[in-house]
């Protein structure tokens, strides 16, 4: 397999490398704004709104304090009844993955997959803002937004530095005041929250727009505000990156929008409103273009985001379109020899569903297989995917339905050659040890018939 786009790195990519790595080794505040999921409404369309701070950590949920050396940071948003506080803050990769350790993140995620390991997470370090219910089981609201978010929906990242005066100032505000939740969907929301936070730090960089959002602070517009406020101070050494929606079964979460926007291009709402009233939908397009919501883009020179990385550019359009046609190639030779032309994805998820979540001795995430002769654990995490119990036919279906997710072509960005390569190195493992165990079935059943 060629590994193309080596040699074509540029002088101007490594010191944009060099640029990212310096930003993320110092202190920082980062706006994450993370895309719409599941069923949008006109206000959902706008998306989430949070901070991720990489040199403030959590002693709980609940109390602030400085991180201490190789730390990561917390995330801290507001969220709509969590235990009736007003804001939590969460490890980064917790956060992200809803797991303590890089190595044990999924390859692929189904909604079982996902569930479980949010309520594990919830049970060892979340029963302060939600607790279990009186017969031990699973509290109903929005608690699983605290954890796994990257499993729902892509999130832009738009990262200044700070220092560690300005961190412990917040500190000291932030666990001083009361935490009592007050959230309003118009006023005093996700975004409204993220704006005070950001502004702790440099007041008056974020605001909303009267005109754009009709009043309402959106996450979007954060963005938009705070990438102009990075323009006018270039010291802050300004970044920004996306952080790609885990593969798997679970639905692809959709573009952000600004209030007016969503307005516009839902056909639910702005058809009948043109049909009632044209004057009034022409209104919303001179709007909409007058404030240039809809020419923000937030991937726009975003580089890629992976916990086991630095900071890298997203794959180039052709070298992407080579690993695709390589690795149709690959899963065409496949279904030709097995029989089906199912696609990998329906086919993985559909044996994921009869499978049940859980842990291996190390604490990764496994699924329980019932083979017939016995339940046996695969491992599908990094860390152990490969391990001794575990089967190089389903490691295979995971990685080659992990680089069609990766590979598909569209906006936001979703891999770095880097990322490409690796999870190529690992399929061409996964395909030799199934191999390795086709030959050693075959051996035994003949052993078998032999005797």
């Amino acid at each position: 397999m060629p590994c193309p786009g080596k040699l074509r790195r540029t002088l101007g990519t490594l010191f944009v490398l060099v640029v990212a790595s310096a930003s993320l080794a110092s202190a920082s505040a980062t706006l994450l704004l993370e895309e719409p999921y599941g069923k949008l409404g006109f206000f959902t369309a706008t998306g989430h709104a949070a901070v991720y701070l990489s040199g403030v950590c959590a002693e709980t949920p609940l109390v602030l304090r400085p991180c201490a050396p190789g730390e990561l940071g917390v995330v801290i948003s507001r969220y709509d009844g969590v235990g009736g506080y007003d804001w939590v803050a969460i490890p980064l990769i917790p956060y992200l993955y809803a797991v303590e350790k890089t190595d044990d993140i999924p390859l692929f995620v189904d909604p079982k997959v996902i569930s479980f390991l949010r309520d594990q997470y919830r049970r060892k370090h979340l029963e302060a803002v939600a607790p279990d219910l009186g017969n031990g089981e699973t509290p109903g609201g929005n608690w699983y937004e605290l954890v796994g978010s990257a499993y729902d929906r892509t999130a832009y990242a738009f990262e200044i530095e700070t220092t560690k005066e300005q961190d412990a100032a917040l500190i000291r505000a932030y666990n001083a005041a009361p935490n009592r939740s007050h959230f309003r969907t118009v006023s005093h929301n996700c975004a409204d929250f993220a704006k005070d936070v950001i502004n702790f730090y440099y007041p008056k960089a974020l605001h909303r727009s009267v005109v754009a959002d009709v009043g309402m602070t959106t996450p979007k517009q954060m963005a938009k505000t705070m990438v102009k406020f990075s323009t006018r101070h270039p010291e802050l050494e300004f970044s920004r990156y996306v952080i790609p929606q885990v593969p798997g079964t679970e639905a692809r979460s959709a573009a952000v929008h600004g209030v007016v926007e969503s307005f516009l291009k839902s056909k639910k709402y702005i058809v009948p409103s043109a049909v009632a009233s044209p004057i009034f939908a022409g209104c919303v397009v001179v709007v909409y273009e007058g404030t240039g919501t809809g020419r923000f883009k937030p991937a726009q020179q975003a580089q890629v985001y992976n916990p086991q990385r630095e900071l890298e550019p997203p794959v180039g359009e052709e070298d992407r379109r080579s690993f695709q046609i390589e690795l149709n190639h690959l899963v065409a030779a496949e279904a030709t020899e097995a029989g089906t032309t199912m696609r990998v994805q329906k086919t993985l998820g559909r044996e994921m569903g009869s499978t049940e979540p859980g842990f291996d001795s190390k604490g990764r995430p496994v699924l329980r297989v019932d083979t017939g002769d016995g339940v046996v654990s695969v491992g599908i995490a990094a860390g152990n995917i490969f391990a001794k119990d575990s089967s190089g036919q389903f490691a295979q279906q995971i990685l080659e339905a992990r680089l069609q997710a990766e590979l598909r072509r569209g906006n936001p960005p979703k891999v770095s050659e880097s990322d490409v390569e690796h999870d190529w190195n690992l399929l061409q493992k996964a395909m030799k040890t199934a191999d390795n165990e086709v030959a050693i079935g075959s051996a035994k059943a003949l052993q078998g018939a032999s005797r």
